[in-house]
């Protein structure tokens, strides 16, 4: 404390060494406000305002110091907030991924059953078309075998009948019991 007043004592003086007449004398201004700013430097200290101050300092700086603890605490929180929802983030696009690979896969195999039943099907309606066609063909040649052979009959019904006398139609008709008579024995 001397040293700061000596060190202030001698700062003041040295413009005071510039003023005419004695320096220590009241009608020298530069004493007076001398005077004046010591004896307010002695209140500042004698209400210990440097201590006050000091305190306000501290106090200032222990808020600055709470506030930027804080600072980093919130920021520690964010970035592990942020780290929780990127690993959220990833799991989700994992989990998306294996689905859409899931739905490609299941539809590849949908596809080629589809491809299997549609093969399935296409064969069933070719047989099913063949067994039509063998059918009808089977119906035609039937058909075509009765005609033929109603013709035949109608046509040996009148050759046999313009040939045929009274007495082989009679013969015919014995030899017919005869032969029905032989079976149903």
């Amino acid at each position: 404390m001397r040293n700061t007043l000596a060190a202030l004592a001698i700062i003041a003086a040295s413009p005071a060494l510039a003023a005419d007449g004695p320096f220590f004398s009241l009608s020298n201004t530069d004493f007076v406000v001398l005077i004046a700013f010591i004896l307010f430097l002695g209140v500042l200290v004698y209400f210990k305002v440097p201590a006050m101050l000091m305190g306000l300092l501290d106090k200032r700086a222990e808020g600055i110091r709470s506030e930027l603890s804080e600072a980093r605490a919130l920021r520690e929180e964010a970035q592990t907030v942020l780290a929780t929802f990127e690993r959220k983030q990833k799991e989700v696009q994992e989990q998306a991924d294996r689905i859409v690979a899931q739905a490609k896969s299941e539809a590849e195999l949908a596809a080629e059953q589809a491809k299997v039943d549609l093969d399935k099907s296409i064969e069933r309606r070719m047989k099913a078309a063949d067994d039509q066609i063998t059918s009808a063909v089977k119906a035609a040649e039937r058909d075509v075998r009765e005609k033929a052979a109603a013709v035949a009959v109608a046509v040996a019904g009148e050759v046999v009948a313009g040939k045929m006398t009274a007495k082989d139609n009679d013969g015919l008709i014995e030899a017919a019991i005869k032969d029905v008579g032989a079976k149903l024995h």
